[in-house]
Parts: structure tokens; sequence; C-alpha cells
């Protein structure tokens, strides 16, 4: 029993516990801002998307498409 309440006592791999929660706890925080900027960031991508089909559109309905010698 002597070993075994040695073992109980060691705080060797006290530190390493403590490193591993924190790591836990920032990968968590991490992955909480994700599933909530995912969404925004998600639209902001469709608007751009969407603003430059526009804009392509528009300048091929204008005739000012690649080659038609305009700027």
């Amino acid at each position: 029993m002597t070993k075994f309440s040695a073992f109980l006592k060691d705080e060797a791999g006290a530190v390493t516990v403590d490193w591993v929660v924190l790591t836990a706890a920032v990968v968590g925080l991490g992955l909480l801002i994700f599933s909530w900027v995912r969404p925004a960031v998600s639209n902001l991508a469709e608007a751009i998307n969407t603003e430059l089909g526009n804009a392509q559109e528009t300048m091929t309905s204008s005739g000012a498409g690649a080659g038609s010698g305009t700027p």
C-alpha cells in the first residue's frame, strides 16, 4: 500500500492536467465562437457572390466584356 499512497501524493502530473484542461477550454471556446460567426460569414460570402454575379451580367450586357477594346 506504500507505493499506492506515494502515487496518490505525487503531484508531478498536476501541471500536465492543468494544461490539458486549459487547452480543452480554449478549443471549446474557439468552436463556440466559430459556430457563432460562421452564419454571418456565410451570408456575407453569398452577398458578395451575388454582387459579383450582377456586376458580371452588367458588364456582359453593356458590351464592355473582355476583348471589346473599352476599359
